[in-house]
């Protein structure tokens, strides 16, 4: 496991105005900072900086002789604020309904300051971490040379807003509060079909329930054990607050002026950030730019697809990465 790392306390202030001082905290993997050209991986949202080696959450894209190639690349990978990972609660955040996606991606920009990074050969991340690196982009629009935004969109949907609505209803209940929400959350990461595929009906004699119940179960039992409420409460609502200021004479000037290439992969059965709408940011976007590229994962999966079509990801990733 590569070494967590601490950075010097970041003083910055939030959308709303309110002065924060926070210590982020992040990974590094492969070559030498400043020897090889920089990856920076957001992680969604139950995820964290571990993105590589034997513990890893990506490391099947993410590794020597990978797709993102450790003999090649510098990779980075920051905890977001809150999140829990230091393993001592330093950075809970309990003023969370303060912060933004947009908060997220200033203090990133500020972390890699503070590190001497001033850009990135590539930024890419999934699902909430995707959503950070729109944010990012849109920050510093040419400071990057490839973004990739997965199973993600550049603004929360009414639907992705009603169900951290409901996530947050479900976590300021009194009785395992976490447990319930990941189970709810689990459907909602997944599909009809896939589920259906999966479990087909499997009744579990020994526990006196459906698999599929064994399963939710399962995952709302183990979320528990790694991560914390305040933790989950946070990144639950940075889900709401994606792109919550953006007008579409934001989009056009960012497409206009950015000289970052585009590479939106979305998931085709995706439930979570449905496919329309991310074609929709594409097609608004192409209207002004010329390198944006749009790419489909095929799977009954839903959201989570971007977990678990590695080959499919391997295949639409390698040509980027081939090219540093």
């Amino acid at each position: 496991m590569s070494q967590l790392q601490v950075l010097p306390t970041i003083s910055f202030q939030l959308q709303n105005g309110v002065d924060q001082q926070l210590n982020v905290t992040y990974q590094l993997f492969g070559q030498a900072l400043h020897q090889a050209p920089i990856v920076l991986v957001n992680h969604a949202l139950t995820g964290n900086s571990q993105v590589a080696r034997e513990e890893g959450w990506w490391s099947n894209l993410i590794g020597e002789t990978k797709v993102i190639d450790l003999n090649r690349f510098t990779v980075i990978a920051f905890n977001i604020p809150g999140n829990g990972f230091d393993k001592e609660d330093k950075n809970l955040i309990h003023n969370y309904k303060e912060y933004t996606t947009k908060d997220i991606a200033t203090i990133y920009w500020k972390s890699l300051e503070q590190i001497g990074i001033n850009e990135l050969f590539a930024l890419i991340g999934g699902s909430l971490g995707g959503a950070i690196a729109w944010e990012m982009a849109l920050l510093e629009p040419k400071k990057i040379k490839h973004l990739i935004p997965i199973a993600t969109n550049i603004k929360a949907s009414d639907w992705l807003i009603g169900n951290a609505h409901i996530q947050e209803s479900i976590l300021n209940q009194q009785e395992q509060p976490l447990e319930k929400a990941r189970m709810h959350a689990m459907l909602l990461y997944r599909t009809p079909e896939s589920i259906q595929e999966k479990f087909k009906g499997t009744y579990n004699e020994n526990k006196n329930c459906y698999a599929v119940e064994d399963w939710l179960n399962y995952h709302g039992d183990s979320l528990q054990k790694r991560f914390t409420l305040a933790s989950y409460k946070m990144m639950n609502h940075l889900l709401r607050t994606i792109g919550q200021e953006l007008t579409s004479e934001d989009l056009e000037q960012f497409a206009k002026t950015t000289s970052v290439t585009i590479h939106c992969i979305y998931v085709d059965s995706d439930y979570m950030f449905t496919s329309r709408e991310q074609i929709n940011t594409v097609q608004s976007i192409a209207n002004h730019k010329k390198d944006i590229h749009l790419y489909s994962i095929q799977s009954i999966h839903g959201h989570d697809a971007f977990l678990i079509e590695y080959e499919q990801l391997n295949t639409l990733l390698q040509p980027i990465f081939k090219k540093a």
